[in-house]
């Protein structure tokens, strides 16, 4: 009995190291946890991180954002070496600074004026947003400032009493009409604002429930041009004075034209102001990794053509007007040597 206690409890000890070996050895096959946003992640010499996958924030299905997130997402796919990116439909740009913030996508399509709220942790952000950099800025979304025809209305100035659509609550458009109205020395309490869609905005003007409405938008915005089809509507310019305090005061804006013709019964050019969309980056992925895509981006850009008439307003020349963002360095390497 005692010799078959002591080979039992010689198994046992057997077991036991057996167990803490194997257990030892996995935990010398490196760490499984921090992944980043998509896939497996590697550094690169520069440090930071090369992700095998990408995801690519978007917008609305029926909006530029995605068509052009998905042509951007195909050009990495098809020029860049070991990495496949996928677009993702989203809620557009304040759902898309919190996504990259977070690391829940690598890269995302924002309102310049988005991101430097988030960056600022201004506006529709409780607090700073440090993991948002700059890729490029790609094309003129424009504050169109559209009222009844019959309204009386031909200048900012005009809408004091009027009642107005500003933008949805907390959207880059209310802020955008908010700011240019207090460059004019206007606030709300000098009007009745309506916190509207575009689609709410435009139902109401075309039933006379609003006077005018801003609406921020790449031209021509379908919003605007179904309604011009059914209603008399005009265009607000902004004065070339207004224009260039708004511009100073708030570096996310850039002065505009919108071209005679854009809409019906719309013949003459339009001053105005606009925010510009832009590519935003996470700050961790690596400078050598983000330089290959900007490379890649602009060395292609028939392809964001391809994919929506305003893919063809993205240039190299025009990749930093209205940069809200610090660039990341990998982009700021590829610009420093093309330009």
């Amino acid at each position: 009995m005692k010799k078959k206690r002591i080979f039992v409890l010689l198994l046992i000890s057997v077991l036991v190291l057996s167990i803490f070996l194997v257990g030892c050895d996995n935990g010398d096959n490196g760490d499984n946890g921090d992944n980043g946003a998509v896939g497996d992640n590697g550094d690169d010499e520069n440090g930071g991180e090369t992700p095998e996958r990408v995801a690519v924030a978007t917008g609305g299905t029926t909006g530029v954002y995605y068509p052009l997130g998905g042509a951007f997402a195909n050009i990495i796919n098809d020029y860049v070496d070991d990495v496949s990116a996928n677009a993702e439909s989203t809620g557009a740009s304040v759902e898309n600074a919190n996504l990259l913030n977070d690391g829940d996508v690598d890269f995302a399509l924002i309102q310049n004026d988005i991101s430097y709220f988030a960056y600022q942790g201004e506006e529709m952000f409780d607090t700073p947003m440090d993991n948002l950099r700059g890729l490029a800025t790609l094309y003129p979304e424009t504050i169109q400032i559209v009222a009844d025809a019959g309204a009386g209305i031909e200048s900012i100035e005009d809408l004091v009493g009027k009642r107005v659509a500003v933008g949805a609550p907390g959207s880059g458009t209310e802020a955008n009409a908010r700011q240019i109205l207090e460059v004019h020395g206007i606030s709300y309490d000098d009007l009745t604002p309506d916190y509207l869609s575009f689609a709410e905005a435009a139902d109401n003007l075309r039933d006379g429930n609003v006077d005018a409405a801003f609406v921020t938008a790449g031209t021509p915005t379908a919003a605007i041009t179904d309604l011009s089809t059914q209603h008399n509507v005009v265009l607000i310019p902004i004065e070339q004075d207004m224009i260039d305090q708004i511009v100073n005061d708030y570096p996310y804006y850039t002065q505009v034209e919108i071209p005679g013709g854009t809409y019906r019964n719309q013949d003459d050019t339009v001053d105005a102001v606009a925010v510009m969309a832009m590519i935003a980056v996470r700050a961790e992925l690596s400078e050598d990794f983000v330089y290959e895509i900007t490379a890649a981006l602009f060395e292609n850009l028939s392809d964001l053509e391809s994919a929506h008439a305003r893919g063809g307003d993205v240039s190299l020349e025009g990749a930093q007007d209205g940069m809200s963002l610090e660039l990341h360095p990998g982009a700021q390497r590829y610009f420093d040597e093309v330009q």
